[in-house]
């Protein structure tokens, strides 16, 4: 294969596939989201794996910890200004294949999350931790921090090259 033909294809937009990885994300998220309001009261808990994973259904209208609970307007904001933001950084490094996964992830994240807030007021949260004191999260949270830990992994390896 030349160069030329070798560097069109290294330099092809990654773009359609992210946004299907994007859109079957959010399509998991509230899929499970519905699945538990359908299939376990509210407030109420069923073990997925004994010692390890429970199935909650909580209400959540806070970010992690119910941190500023009942601020809906000001998580409408933030998410509307990150989901620009993503798509602004997405669009400009729509090649590389590393960023775009991390940026895919927190677009599907923010934009799950959102979803609730908008049609319900609150985050449905799904998966507890058995004997961890951590945040009961849902798929959407799961691809946010995901995408984060992917995107501090790209920006740190990006300084070791400069």
């Amino acid at each position: 294969m030349s160069k030329t033909k070798r560097k069109h294809i290294k330099n092809k937009s990654l773009l359609p596939w992210y946004l299907v990885l994007i859109v079957a994300l959010v399509a998991i998220d509230q899929a499970v989201k519905h699945w538990v309001t359908q299939n376990i009261p509210l407030n109420s808990s069923k073990t997925l794996i004994p010692g390890l994973l429970d199935l909650d259904n909580l209400h959540n209208t806070g970010a992690a910890w119910s941190m500023l609970e009942g601020r809906q307007w000001f998580f409408a904001i933030i998410t509307v200004i990150a989901i620009i933001v993503v798509a602004w950084l997405m669009w400009k490094n729509k090649t590389a294949a590393w960023m775009m996964t991390g940026l895919s992830l927190i677009m599907a994240g923010a934009v799950g999350n959102f979803i609730d807030r908008l049609s319900q007021g609150y985050v449905v949260d799904m998966f507890a931790l058995q004997n961890v004191n951590f945040p009961v999260f849902n798929v959407a949270d799961a691809c946010l921090t995901i995408g984060v830990f992917i995107m501090l992994i790209v920006v740190l390896k990006e300084d070791d090259h400069k």
